[in-house]
């Protein structure tokens, strides 16, 4: 592969445009205490104080970095490629500086490129690794939290560790292998999708099932299964006796992913619970976390009302000023006697009440009753189930129809297929829509249409996705993710940036295939299926930053325009890079007998960024075609409509690379680092928000647009600044109206 540069120069180092300051980071809870810092954090002074204090917390490597390095030599590699161990005298200790960072990350992506054969000379790799550092210090791009966890370690600075049971396709023979250390081969995939066996011990079975999960979440990786081969609640099981259903095994696997912090200490588990809309147990799967839910309530309330109507018995016998014997004698005590009514009246159990009394006499005058709150990371919420994953529900068009049509809906027995119940459609629709408005969960996964768009139907169904929906494919394989921040390519009235966009998704979507070739997997089926259909996950992340920086409606026929027209030329350019590959080292392993129906949704695709309204192959549904007239960014919509006709017409001759190229995942953290005033595709909810992290402390992020926006729109400075004083709070009391 070619390599242009549009960032940086040859012969240039690749930071050489950039400042780069020395700053401190802390990070505090609201009560002041401290949750982590380190000063002497070498950042690009462009960032804001967040994502410098992103980078240090989360992505930094805070052990097995030696102070001094020193070069492996390996035939046939270039030597600015050669991967490093620690010096004889190295002391240990953690990275301090962004550019250890994005040199581990860019040097290990060019190193396994260039041993895979997808540069075409020394210059190309070079320049690649040059661009790919600058992308990352410029903020225009960033990968999921995964490669900042494991990406370069070996490579870098020689960290390994013992195998933990994963494995890899050897790029070189395509055979299947047994990892022999931990990060020599990363895990650089956050978006997996596993399946489950209904068997409870073997081999891909239930319990196997919790084993794959811990090794992912173990190196920050997220899983998602459809669980709805298990059988339900009632029927037969093979040894006598019958099953206790879905939600037994489902509290069980919770449980497990509870205690595990995914990346070590990095975040919490992420994790999918997806089961069809026809499974026997699927309304007790709608309700499960509404239920919880109301057990945290309960459990929030009831320690509050303990401990008040407890400490109110101590109170009553504190303020007795007869016999002291007779101070615990509801009988002759009436303030005693009317805490224990109160106290009953609460439902407070006898029994501590009893022991209330009895500590009283032995001279206790109070009683520490541990009290919850409704926090997410919370006591009361770690005791309950159903808290550590996303739930989803897969509907057809069948049973959408159903419900327009107040038609019954049939559940069905897993081993028999027989009707095990019939309910009305509308019922259990209802059932959801009040469940989604209780705790926001259970989400819809329509089956029809992302079956529809299935690249690879010859090859099997989709059933599941990972654990925020974005990446929908086969069972047993894996996709790694990247986003590119939309405000990096703006380019203020003269509109997007659509040459150095479509330079960066080329090179993203090179490096996210280097990371396919590069990785290892947490099971041998999903290193397999991986390396065959070679799934990447490129989208963006700022959109509603984006809007906003322009003074565009985020819910508007131009905003949905601009947003389209994005998605279009994002992913025809990876598609057409996807088959620029190809052509050079061959389609993925299982494109031939997928080849119809892949080039079927590319055609559809075409047509949907060509505006058309009709001419769909294959679909139930019509997508809401572009239209470039629609679109306020001429030259934006343009490059969106011509882009497929090269990606199709790269496919029909050389195939795709990658069954599938292109997602918009949520970019929490990785939209943090790269100072994104919104994640992926949503508007912002709140010109002030608060980020709570996982294992402590919060970040207060304030929306940088807005002076951007509402200059655009024509207000004066001084009303801009009031604006500004107002949204983020003015700090001082001096001038208050009101004091």
């Amino acid at each position: 592969m070619k390599i242009e540069r549009k960032f940086t120069r040859s012969g240039q180092d690749a930071y050489a445009e950039l400042d780069f300051v020395s700053t401190a980071s802390e990070i505090r809870n609201p009560d002041g205490s401290v949750v982590f810092r380190l000063d002497n954090v070498e950042v690009p002074s462009s960032w804001s104080q967040v994502a410098s204090d992103v980078i240090a917390q989360k992505y930094f490597r805070k052990a097995g970095v030696p102070s001094e390095t020193k070069k492996v030599k390996e035939k046939g590699v270039p030597e600015f490629l050669w991967r490093s161990v620690p010096t004889d005298d190295a002391t240990m200790g953690g990275e301090t500086s962004s550019k250890q960072v994005f040199d581990r990350l860019a040097g290990a992506w060019a190193y396994w490129g260039w041993k895979g054969g997808y540069f075409t000379t020394e210059e190309d790799a070079q320049a690649y690794y040059d661009e790919m550092r600058h992308i990352l210090a410029s903020q225009r791009g960033a990968p999921n939290s995964p490669q900042w966890f494991n990406t370069g370690l070996h490579w870098a600075y020689g960290i390994d560790g013992p195998a933990q049971g994963h494995y890899y396709v050897d790029y070189k023979s395509g055979k299947l292998t047994r990892s022999t250390s931990s990060y020599e081969h990363p895990q650089p995939h956050a978006c997996f999708i596993q399946s489950v066996a209904d068997d409870l011990v073997g081999d891909g079975g239930i319990m196997d099932l919790w084993v794959r999960e811990a090794r992912l979440f173990k190196y920050g990786s997220g899983t998602g299964t459809n669980f709805s081969s298990l059988r339900a609640a009632g029927e037969k099981l093979s040894g006598g006796g019958k099953s206790s259903g879905l939600m037994g095994f489902l509290k069980i696997g919770d449980r497990a992913a509870g205690a595990i912090k995914s990346g070590g200490t990095t975040r919490r588990a992420a994790k999918m619970v997806i089961v069809d809309a026809d499974h026997p147990d699927i309304e007790d799967f709608i309700n499960w976390k509404v239920i919880e839910e109301q057990k945290v309530a309960s459990i929030v309330a009831g320690s509050k009302m303990h401990e008040r109507e407890l400490n109110k018995l101590f109170a009553a016998i504190k303020a007795w000023d007869g016999a002291e014997a007779d101070a615990y004698d509801p009988a002759k005590n009436d303030q005693l006697k009317a805490a224990i009514r109160s106290a009953k009246k609460c439902a407070i159990p006898e029994t501590y009440v009893k022991r209330v009394l009895d500590y009283a006499k032995q001279g206790h005058t109070s009683i520490e009753f541990p009290t919850y709150d409704t926090d997410w990371d919370s006591e009361a919420y770690s005791s309950v189930s159903g808290q550590n994953s996303n739930n989803s529900i897969r509907v057809t068009n069948a049973f959408l129809h159903a419900v327009e049509k107040d038609a019954d809906w049939e559940l069905l027995d897993r081993t028999t297929g027989r009707v095990s119940k019939t309910i009305r459609a509308r019922d259990l629709w209802e059932q959801v829509g009040h469940a989604a408005w209780a705790c926001a969960d259970p989400g819809l996964q329509f089956d029809t249409t992302i079956n529809d768009w299935h690249t690879c139907p010859e090859s099997g169904r989709i059933n599941a996705s990972n654990p925020c929906s974005e990446y929908m494919f086969l069972d047993d394989t894996a996709c790694n993710l990247a986003s590119l921040n939309l405000m990096a390519f703006a380019n203020g009235e003269n509109g997007f940036n659509v040459a150095s966009f479509e330079h960066a998704v080329r090179l993203w979507t090179i490096t996210l295939e280097i990371s396919v070739m590069m990785a290892q997997f947490p099971s041998d089926i999903i290193a397999k299926l991986s390396y065959e259909f070679r799934t990447l996950g490129l989208g963006f992340a700022n959109i509603g930053g984006y809007l906003m920086a322009d003074g565009i409606p985020y819910d508007s026929v131009d905003g949905r325009a601009i947003c389209g027209a994005i998605s279009s030329l994002m992913t025809g350019c990876a598609y057409a890079t996807s088959a620029e590959m190809a052509a050079e080292m061959g389609a993925f392993p299982n494109f031939d007998e997928n080849r119809e129906p892949m080039l079927r949704v590319v055609r559809n695709h075409r047509r949907a960024a060509q505006g058309a309204k009709t001419g769909y192959e294959g679909l139930s549904i019509s997508p809401v075609p572009l239209i470039v007239e629609d679109n306020p960014d001429t030259l934006l919509a343009r490059a969106a409509h011509d882009i497929w006709d090269r990606a199709l017409e790269l496919g029909e001759a050389h195939g795709y690379r990658n069954a599938q190229v292109s997602v918009v995942a949520p970019t929490g953290t990785i939209g943090l680092v790269m100072d994104c005033d919104t994640t992926g595709i949503e508007p912002d909810f709140a010109l002030v928000k608060f980020k709570k992290l996982a294992g402590g402390g919060y970040f207060k992020i304030i929306n940088r647009m807005v002076p951007t926006a509402l200059d655009g729109l024509g207000y004066p400075e001084a009303q801009i600044e009031d604006i500004i004083s107002y949204a983020i709070g003015h700090g001082s009391l001096k001038d208050s109206p009101t004091i």
